[in-house]
């Protein structure tokens, strides 16, 4: 009986993990919310038989297939009539009130400003089918408490701190113009255009907006590149994904088409770019699982702090700033990163030899003694960068027993992003074990092609 029984239960725990493992999804398109939004687009021109919205086990939220998408072949074409741009605002209610303000305002400020505007007049904006799906909160830094800010790796809390205090910049500055929409709302201005409102809507346009270039505006300053997309900015990243995506001046359509096909009744994916996953946390809010993009940052913090026992390391840090060799200080699952590795053997040199710095910019190899230093310090660097990823982790899971719902989500992304670095600080670990015992093993002197140019 019992052999039997454990056989059972081998069975039946495979059979689960087979179907943990595959994706479930349960289709959106009967939800009142998704019925108004395509009312919404096919009143604008906009007709969809491949997709629909669907929710999926592993992304949330998504657009599924309903047939098989050849390679090639256009998966959406968004008329020009269903994107929000600045030429929206621009010829709306608000449009009297940007053109006669006293100084030319930013388009992503004009957009938000809309956005809010419109989520406040309700089932009555023209917008409402729209902003009735968008996200109400999300889990991107500028919506960070200052406990999840602290566990987030060094480079990141940096800039994250850096798009909060941008955000609530947007809303402070402007308060001028935004008085001046008093006219136009129903209840007190105070009360309607807040930091939190504008936060919502500074985040939905960062996150969910395709690049559209628009010809310049005697109105706005700077760049105007936003367009909201209603449907298609369901369409979520996927890292290995290639698609085509632009606004085709000839159909006055936004298109994207598939490079190599899914088939039905999967996932339809798009690719935002060859982001790291620190990089998609920040614009985007979210992790990529399996990310080959991903990498681990080395702070110079950090690196001065390893090597405080050098006297002239000042004087160095110095130099190593004054060239651009500081930045962009990475290791990955396949070991520390060429920029690393020349910064670090720039380190390992006496001042004196400095002269020589181009040569090993440009991949002459320095002696053995000090190649051996270099890879033991990227050792030293990776343990501690581990250290404070495990400290990170385990301040991450006495916060989750006590949060709310809105925290815990933010939580579990820095989460994901630290349960890779840790994967990454340990395979690269790994890597540079493997050299130290080979010791006339030096490392690849190849530089990287945009290191030197």
């Amino acid at each position: 009986m019992k052999g039997r029984s454990h056989r059972a239960g081998r069975a039946a725990r495979k059979r689960r993990q087979k179907c943990e493992s595959t994706v479930q999804s349960v289709s959106l398109c009967h939800q009142l919310q998704y019925v108004r939004l395509m009312k919404f687009l096919h009143r604008r021109g906009f007709t969809s038989t491949l997709l629909q919205p669907a929710l999926f086990t592993d992304t949330g939220r998504g657009l599924q297939t309903l047939k098989t998408i050849k390679p090639g072949q256009l998966v959406i074409s968004l008329p020009e009539s269903c994107l929000l741009t600045t030429s929206t605002v621009l010829n709306s209610y608000l449009g009297q009130y940007i053109k006669s303000w006293k100084c030319r305002l930013s388009p992503l400020l004009v957009l938000c400003v809309f956005l809010v505007c419109e989520r406040d007049r309700g089932e009555t904006s023209d917008w409402f089918p729209y902003i009735n799906v968008l996200p109400a909160t999300y889990t991107c830094p500028a919506y960070f408490t200052d406990d999840v800010m602290a566990v987030l790796p060094t480079s990141v809390r940096r800039r994250a701190l850096e798009q909060r205090v941008a955000v609530r910049e947007i809303h402070s500055s402007n308060q001028d113009f935004l008085r001046s929409l008093q006219p136009i709302l129903s209840q007190p201005v105070e009360d309607v255009l807040t930091y939190e409102a504008l936060r919502w809507a500074w985040c939905s346009v960062n996150t969910r907006s395709v690049f559209m270039s628009h010809p310049p505006n005697s109105f706005l300053s700077g760049q105007d590149v936003y367009a909201l997309a209603p449907f298609l900015d369901l369409l979520n990243h996927q890292p290995d994904v290639q698609v085509k995506a632009s606004f085709n001046d000839v159909t006055r359509c936004y298109e994207i088409r598939s490079v190599s096909g899914t088939l039905r009744y999967q996932q339809a994916f798009i690719n935002y770019g060859s982001h790291d996953n620190q990089r998609l946390l920040l614009e985007y809010g979210f992790v990529a699982p399996g990310n080959p993009h991903s990498v681990v940052y080395v702070d110079a913090d950090i690196l001065c702090d390893v090597l405080r026992g050098d006297r002239s390391l000042v004087q160095k840090m110095k130099f190593l700033k004054e060239n651009s060799l500081l930045h962009n200080l990475t290791v990955s699952g396949e070991g520390p990163s060429w920029r690393l590795m020349t910064a670090l053997r720039l380190l390992s040199m006496p001042q004196t030899l400095y002269h020589q710095w181009k040569a090993v910019l440009l991949g002459q190899a320095v002696c053995e003694e000090r190649e051996e230093w270099s890879v033991h310090t990227a050792k030293t660097l990776c343990q501690r960068l581990l250290q404070d990823t495990h400290t990170a982790l385990d301040k991450i899971s006495n916060l989750l027993q006590q949060c709310d719902q809105s925290v815990r989500e933010q939580l579990d992304v820095v989460r994901s992003l630290r349960q890779e670095e840790k994967c990454i600080l340990g395979r690269c670990l790994e890597v540079l074990q493997g050299m130290m015992r080979q010791p006339n093993k030096l490392l690849s002197c190849q530089p990287d092609v945009d290191a030197v140019s």
